[in-house]
């Protein structure tokens, strides 16, 4: 019995290492895959596989400089080596001090941090001045401390007074050595600061890449939604419209009925077309066509339309605005007007293109006059004044509802026949 429960356990445990080795060799295979799919559209790495921030920790190996002063102290050759000890001490606690917070905004425009830099500057010329040798290296160490918090325009001037001041303490100290002295506290101050600088900048342009990227997909939904519902909404709208006249006629006159019914297939079809565009983004609205379209819908809702248009042509981007509001004004009469009557005019004059819309129906509780009412209003209404345009949508002054729409009257696309005739 127990050889047997042993060689079930057995089994079982081989079979969970053959189930976790093939799914391990799946993960490695699609992440495999994902690499280089961003390698080939050249997106690179992913911000998750990038290097953590730079923090404290990436300036500590420079404290080895300060090897040679800790060498002097074991080796009996500083005098007063307890006042040293505590120098050195105390300059490797407020070097630590200070580079841990040079990498976060706050802590680095702190009071504290730099008072701690005062400290040490005037701890580095006092170690400097007394003992000399090795211990000058402690301006180069000043350097990166102060390069790594003093980032900014004032930088320069920061950088060469800290070199001028290494070199008179230096110079005074250890006379032409001083040469060397400043050149590596200049360098060490100005190079900690460019890449500090150079690797936050990197960050925050990464930041705002993705930034970017999320504003771009919440466009995009935002501009599908509203093509959706107004190439849906008028669309359906449509089709019932249709689908009770075709109804309605039916018993008086089949071929009436199947005029009809053609309707119904000839919008399903556009429909689908007028969808696939939208989803891939490259649909451009005609106000002819929609203006078409409008008096088909209002025709087979027993409304009477009535269409006036004047004026210059307009731009394509005018165009296609206005038609989205002609479809929406054409769908809400259509829907819950219950009017005899629909009037639009396009007025294109001077530096302004007007669309209005009005009908003599009674329709359902309106919004006040000037005010956007509906989910497909609201949604043109943004679109109109991103093109420097307004919308308004309300009672008529005599009953009915009506829609305005202005639009600045932008350059119309020049035909190939125009265009040939400017050449000749």
């Amino acid at each position: 019995m127990a050889g047997t429960r042993i060689r079930q356990g057995w089994t079982a445990w081989r079979r969970s290492l053959d189930v976790w080795k093939t799914e391990h060799a799946y993960a490695k295979e699609e992440h495999r895959r994902v690499k280089a799919e961003r390698r080939a559209k050249g997106e690179g790495r992913p911000p998750e596989e990038m290097a953590p921030a730079p923090n404290g920790f990436a300036l500590l190996p420079w404290l080895l400089m300060g090897m040679g002063a800790l060498s002097n102290l074991f080796q009996d050759r500083t005098t007063d080596p307890v006042i040293g000890g505590l120098g050195l001490l105390t300059f490797n606690s407020l070097y630590i001090f200070v580079v841990f917070r040079a990498f976060r905004p706050q802590t680095r425009k702190a009071l504290s941090t730099r008072l701690a830099l005062v400290v040490m500057t005037l701890l580095t010329c006092g170690l400097v001045s007394v003992y000399g040798g090795s211990w000058l290296a402690f301006f180069p160490l000043l350097g990166l401390a102060v390069g790594a918090v003093a980032r900014g325009p004032h930088l320069g001037r920061i950088g060469l007074a800290l070199t001028v001041l290494s070199a008179v303490v230096a110079g005074l100290r250890d006379g032409w050595g001083a040469i060397g002295v400043a050149y590596g506290t200049f360098l060490s101050t100005m190079v900690t600061a460019a890449i500090l600088s150079l690797s936050e900048a990197v960050r925050e342009l990464r930041a705002a890449r993705e930034e970017l990227a999320r504003q771009a997909v919440e466009k995009e939904r935002l501009r599908f939604s509203r093509d959706l519902h107004d190439l849906l909404g008028h669309t359906l709208s449509v089709i019932v419209v249709k689908a009770e006249a075709a109804r309605r006629l039916a018993p008086h006159g089949l071929d009436a009925a199947l005029e009809q019914v053609s309707d119904i297939e000839a919008v399903g079809r556009q429909a689908l077309t007028e969808i696939r565009e939208a989803v891939t983004g490259y649909r451009e609205g005609s106000l002819a066509t929609e203006l078409d379209r409008a008096r088909s819908a209002l025709t087979a809702a027993g409304i009477e339309p009535v269409v006036r248009q004047s004026g210059a042509p307009l731009s394509a981007q005018n165009e296609a605005l206005l038609g989205w509001v002609v479809r929406e004004a054409v769908t809400n009469a259509v829907r819950h007007s219950g009017a005899e009557r629909c009037t639009i005019t396009v007025d294109s004059t001077g530096e302004r293109v007007r669309l209005r819309v009005s009908d003599d129906g009674v329709g359902e509780a309106a919004p006040a006059p000037g005010a956007v009412g509906g989910t497909g209003l609201k949604g043109l209404a943004e679109r109109l004044a991103t093109a420097g345009g307004s919308l308004e949508a309300g009672p008529g002054p005599r009953g009915g509802f009506v829609v305005r729409a202005e639009l600045p009257a932008g350059e119309p696309e020049s035909t190939p026949d125009a265009a040939l005739a400017e050449r000749a």
